[in-house]
């Protein structure tokens, strides 16, 4: 067995986090085992270039569908939810051995009366807590019976707070305000889209995102699809990245790093936590501290 290199890391807003995200392709799969090779490859990747996180995409369990028999998409989250136990056990005992926090993309969950599309953070010390979607799409609504959250939560890391923005909910600007405004540094946004269109919604949102609220954005998408389910039956398309305000600091272009389209890879890049504080008190503009108060007010729940 390959030895892993443990990251020894001081707990201080100086050190570099290091993202990877996971450009994850659905493929067809026999078990849950499979699922949990594949899933581990990422991880143990991942763990290998020492990254703090590890970023999968929205909809992740869905790659599950091809090991049951009904394809038929509300039977087959039915079933989905059923598995939470094991996928839960399965990214806490990762998250655990590889001594890394993991955005295990998004699961379908049972809630008193509903079924909702949760995302989750495991911690490097198994501990885990969720985020449910908040905004649901049209789709989500009609093949799967998905209902929408009502809580938006940020989240205590070793590296920072850190909030979960699932898609959709990227492309409301108020969201990433909210959470940005309770202490969030980096926002994550797993997602799956079916062509272009939808991909360059997802990109164009999280660079605003990043811009207006001076954070560090990562985003995972998946490639591939699943033959003979519906709705995951067509080609998804994805460019993964992690993106970064527009300032002298950054990236010229805002981009720390970006995955080639529609390939099974992950990116990788470190962002500076100092530095996003330092560009917020001086930078060239000061979208924060400028925010006109007197006009408006975001208000926190």
């Amino acid at each position: 067995m390959k030895k892993k290199r443990i990251r020894l890391k001081k707990k201080t807003s100086s050190f570099p986090v290091r993202i990877c995200c996971a450009q994850y392709r659905l493929r067809k799969i026999k078990n849950f085992d499979d699922f949990a090779n594949q899933v581990e490859f990422f991880i143990d990747v991942a763990s290998d270039y020492d990254s703090d996180f590890v970023l999968f995409p929205e909809l992740l369990t869905t790659q599950l569908i091809s090991t049951l028999k009904e394809k038929r998409p509300k039977s087959a989250v039915k079933a989905l939810t059923e598995l939470t136990p094991k996928y839960v056990e399965l990214f806490r005992k990762l998250a655990k051995r590889y001594k890394i926090n993991i955005i295990a993309g998004s699961h379908f969950t049972n809630g008193k009366k509903n079924v909702y599309n949760t995302a989750y953070l495991f911690r490097r010390d198994g501990t885990f807590e969720t985020q449910r979607k908040i905004h649901v799409t049209p789709t989500e609504r009609k093949y799967w019976g998905i209902s929408p959250g009502n809580k938006l939560t940020t989240f205590d890391t070793d590296c920072g707070r850190i909030a979960i923005l699932n898609c959709y909910d990227s492309e409301f600007p108020e969201l990433a305000r909210i959470v940005t405004l309770k202490g969030a540094k980096i926002l994550f946004v797993p997602y799956s889209t079916d062509d272009r269109h939808g991909f360059i919604r997802i990109q164009r949102c999280v660079q605003a995102r990043a811009v207006e609220n001076q954070v560090y954005v990562a985003t995972a998408g998946i490639v591939g699809n699943l033959p003979h389910v519906k709705n995951m039956d067509d080609i998804r398309y994805a460019q993964s990245g992690i993106y970064t305000p527009s300032d002298f600091p950054f990236p010229r272009d805002g981009i720390a790093g970006e995955c080639e389209a529609n390939i099974e890879t992950v990116v990788i890049a470190d962002v500076d936590l100092e530095v996003l504080k330092k560009n917020r008190k001086s930078g060239t503009v000061k979208q924060l501290m400028d925010m006109r108060k007197d006009l408006y007010e975001t208000r926190i729940k």
